[in-house]
């Protein structure tokens, strides 16, 4: 293989012209899980703007290239997938058919080990014992909104009546009701990581914006467009006040459900809920092929996906004393926290205790 390394900004127009033709041609080659925001170059150049060590492999045929590996290295030369611990969607953006060895790949880049946690499907030479599967949920529009919510009417008609009745209430208790699919008012978004740092503290959960690099990324990507490739904010108003509210990368057929919130004060009218269901409309509207709601348990999720898609979490090594000491120290947490993820009897419990430490944060 012909493989070169580049920073993020030494990658040329031809290069990155080349990334977003493969993406754009994925769908309709067979490879949707390719056509993911956060595979798309923008999101690359964006954390890497945020985050030092940021390197793209580039693999080329005949001098064109075929494949491009994002990627963080640190100085040890421990690898994780870019964006790691944020990012919906990981892996190798190739042309189809492409077969890789990927202990040569990781050499080429430099790298003992790789580590994933949302490795998407289709990176079968990444493949191995210590990749685990998780089922990542999606709402398919492929077939417009109406078809959707026939769907959904069917599978959960209490949960869709339910919703669309504290719409209308919202109405007649607050005021009209206005949606915004891409809100370019930077106040908007500033309101919406003020949410999402209460409910993760309200939670017990890590603040994600308490990272500086988390929050230029967040603002990095709002102010991203292309036909291929963009930041959205939508923003659900109700009375002319904004009461519910998301953020995220979309391509040019998948939309990534990154960061939603709410005003707890209007948690009475699901406006979550309500808010996902404009996205969806819209979305479909726009010809997209499906959201992804990210890999984890949400009873949210549950309730508005169609389907299930699979990613892997873990690690493609080579025989290195620096990958053994790094797998040592993080196989046995990432194990403790999946075991915990994937059975309800421990889930809820830890749920409950997460809550408590964060009514503790709080002061409540």
């Amino acid at each position: 293989m012909d493989i070169t390394v580049h920073r993020p900004d030494e990658l040329t127009g031809a290069d990155r012209s080349a990334w977003t033709a493969l993406q754009s041609q994925a769908s309709s080659l067979g490879s949707p899980h390719l056509a993911n925001p956060f595979l798309a170059p923008e999101f690359a150049l964006a954390v890497g703007r945020c985050r030092s060590g940021v390197r793209i492999a580039v693999i080329r045929e005949d001098g064109r290239p075929v494949a491009f590996l994002p990627f963080e290295r640190s100085a040890l030369g421990v690898g994780r997938a870019i964006g790691l611990g944020v990012s919906d969607a990981q892996g190798l953006v190739h042309r189809p058919g492409l077969r890789w060895d990927a202990r040569e790949l990781l050499h080429a880049c430099g790298l003992s080990m790789l580590e994933f946690d949302h490795l998407v499907e289709g990176q079968n030479p990444f493949e191995n014992r210590s990749l685990k599967p998780h089922a990542s949920p999606v709402i398919d529009i492929h077939d417009g909104f109406a078809a959707y919510m026939g769907r959904l009417r069917e599978r959960s008609p209490k949960f869709t009546r339910t919703t669309l009745a504290k719409e209308r209430k919202l109405r007649r208790d607050v005021g009209p009701v206005r949606y915004v699919h891409d809100e370019r008012d930077p106040a908007a978004l500033l309101t919406l990581t003020r949410w999402k740092s209460a409910q993760y503290r309200r939670t017990g959960r890590s603040d994600r914006f308490a990272h500086d690099w988390i929050v230029r990324l967040v603002q990095e990507l709002f102010h991203t467009r292309s036909d291929s490739f963009a930041g959205l904010l939508s923003v659900l108003y109700a009375g002319e006040r904004p009461i519910a509210a998301h953020f995220g990368p979309r391509s040019a057929s998948v939309l990534s459900c990154w960061f939603p919130a709410y005003n707890p004060e209007f948690a009475k009218y699901s406006p979550g809920l309500v808010l996902h269901l404009h996205m969806v409309e819209e979305a479909a509207a726009a010809s997209m092929a499906y959201l992804d709601l990210g890999r984890g348990e949400a009873e949210y999720k549950d309730s508005l996906k169609s389907r299930e898609i699979r990613v892997a979490e873990g690690w493609v090594m080579r025989p290195h004393p620096v990958a053994l000491g790094h797998w040592a120290r993080r196989a046995p947490v990432r194990a403790l926290r999946n075991a915990v993820l994937a059975r309800p009897e421990l889930r809820e419990p830890a749920s409950r205790l997460l809550k408590q430490v964060g009514r503790l944060r709080s002061g409540r």
